[in-house]
């Protein structure tokens, strides 16, 4: 028998289901899209898969794009591929060029013939040349010999890059290999890089950005460095540069040093990156600006505690985000002000990595008395689960003031382009991501998706942002409207700053790709930082009819602004 809340559940959804049939023709999206690939499209090398799913993809000035993408497992071929692929949309009927998947063995050193296990995050590609840079998790690749003659293996994670062509090692775990020790932490004797979180970047056609995390007397450090490559055996052996760390760099104007930074972005020999005393209730710290160079000098940019930059606004930045757009002299970034907050309500995921789909149920424990185990903040909400009647959520405080906005790095101006109020609710988007404690599988393939550090809700803000030579810029971002709608949204700027609407989740699929199914609707929508470059603008979609959602289309698709 149904509970009288299952009752209630099924008759709200069938008086949306007959008001959907009421509703006014789906919008279409007003600017002119095409398809990079898609369902439909075979995956290279050898055509025996179709594409299947896809991260968000990243453009250059150029037209070329990078993504993660995946296909579906199954028999007669077995496991899932996962891969990173390039296509030149500057030319036409340009394909798709395999960078790597997980038949490609991992660059040198590796003495194993090791092949690549997972690309944990998104890629990136320099802004003015097709190199680009990605994080790589595999099996040992090296085997060595101890002093005492024991034999050991380590290195299962990296950077990759291919400034010269062919793929080379970046940076790796590898560093306590007294043969490659110009791959240790630069500021300590013998230290390895144990993980390298978040996505690198690269700039200058060879050199790679990136954070770094190590550990000093069982106690875990991180930092932001950059290295600049050369065509040789793991790209020559200039060491890494450190820019910030958290062991001994004073955040600008304090006597503190970092609690924390985040992975950074680079373009023109420039560094931007967020680093604040801490990560989770900031202080102080900000944004910061660095030339690529020993012991760069850092310069402020925006501040946590500096007043908004905005008439309307009566309030200073209490909190600013890790995901930062640049293109060399714009910085987009998402940013809160005040000290007044709202609740979001999270769910634990249903699909992707077991281990944490596990780990965060055990963490939110629900059963139909209501009992609750785990997280104090997380309640048993029998409505919201038809097939069990049960169902957890945990509730975070967000910061109710909240805006996306783009600082001029030579005029020192910043612009609020958008902020919450009569027409957006939210910029941030939450996923529950980290490495899952050593249980079950969770070292298998499937636990390579982490980027090594702990398990937890996160929260992130999609910006991205492009000018020319002078201060006009465009930025794109991510927004959720009062209406509840998820779209993608662009201003030009500096001036007066109109938004548009570029796609929503109320447009008609096949407006966007004429291969998605007949009256489906946009569903969910992607924009990573390097997602503007030039003109070029390029996203990720999903795209399915109600209730059929499996037999829909997803892909990745381009556009030119103006």
């Amino acid at each position: 028998m149904k509970s009288k809340y299952q009752q209630l559940l099924y008759l709200a959804i069938a008086a949306l289901l007959v008001s959907n049939l009421a509703a006014a023709p789906k919008e279409e999206s007003g600017f002119e899209w095409t398809t990079v690939v898609n369902n439909n499209d075979f995956m290279p090398p050898l055509g025996l898969r179709n594409f299947n799913s896809y991260n968000q993809p990243s453009v250059n000035v150029l037209g070329q794009v990078v993504v993660r993408a995946r296909s579906r497992g199954g028999p007669p071929l077995g496991p899932p591929t996962h891969g990173i692929y390039l296509r030149d949309m500057s030319e036409i009927d340009s394909e798709d060029i395999r960078i790597l998947d997980k038949t490609s063995h991992v660059p040198q050193p590796n003495n194993l013939q090791t092949t690549f296990v997972e690309t944990p995050s998104f890629p990136r590609i320099d802004m003015l040349t097709d190199t680009i840079a990605t994080r790589g998790n595999h099996q040992p690749v090296h085997r060595y010999h101890l002093g005492d003659g024991t034999e050991t293996r380590t290195g299962t994670t990296g950077i990759y890059t291919n400034p010269f062509g062919e793929l080379i090692t970046g940076a790796a775990k590898l560093g306590d290999v007294p043969e490659f020790d110009f791959l240790k932490a630069p500021e300590f004797s013998g230290i390895r890089f144990e993980v390298f979180p978040g996505a690198p970047s690269v700039t200058d056609g060879n050199t790679i950005v990136f954070k770094g995390n190590y550990t000093v007397n069982g106690i875990g450090k991180t930092g932001v460095y950059y290295r600049d490559l050369e065509a040789e055996l793991a790209g020559g052996t200039s060491p890494a540069v450190l820019i910030a760390n958290n062991t001994d760099t004073l955040i600008p104007g304090t006597h503190t040093v970092f609690g924390s930074t985040a992975p950074p972005n680079a373009a023109n020999r420039m560094v931007v990156f967020a680093g604040f005393d801490d990560e989770y209730a900031p202080t102080s710290g900000g944004i910061y600006l660095a030339p690529l160079q020993f012991q760069p000098p850092l310069q402020a940019l925006v501040q946590i505690g500096e007043a908004v930059p905005d008439k309307s606004i009566n309030g200073s930045f209490s909190a600013l985000g890790e995901g930062i757009a640049f293109d060399g002299r714009h910085v987009g970034f998402w940013g809160a002000w005040g000290r007044q907050n709202k609740t979001v309500r999270l769910y634990c995921p249903s699909e992707g990595n077991r281990d944490r789909i596990d780990y965060c149920n055990q963490e939110l424990i629900c059963e139909a008395t209501g009992e609750v185990f785990g997280d104090p903040n997380s309640i048993c909400d029998e409505a919201s689960d038809p097939n069990f009647g049960v169902s957890c959520y945990v509730d975070k405080a967000v910061p109710l003031n909240q805006g996306i906005f783009v600082h001029d790095i030579k005029s020192r101006s910043t612009h609020l382009v958008a902020g919450t109020g009569s027409r957006f609710d939210e910029f941030l988007f939450w996923n529950y991501s980290g490495k899952v404690p050593c249980t079950g599988s969770g070292h298998s393939d499937e636990g390579a998706e982490d980027d090594g550090e702990p398990v937890r809700w996160r929260s992130s803000a999609f910006v991205a942002v492009s000018g020319g030579n002078g201060a006009a810029f465009h930025a794109a971002f991510k927004a959720t409207t009062v209406d509840r709608v998820d779209g993608i949204y662009l201003v030009k700027g500096p001036g007066k700053l109109a938004v548009s609407t570029v796609l929503d989740t109320t447009m008609d699929g096949q407006a966007l790709d004429p291969e998605a199914p007949a009256g489906s609707t946009i569903i969910d929508l992607g924009l990573e930082r390097e997602g503007l470059r030039g003109d070029w603008l390029v996203i990720n979609s999903s795209m399915g009819a109600e209730g059929a959602e499996e037999d829909g289309m997803s892909g990745i698709y381009i556009t030119k602004v103006k």
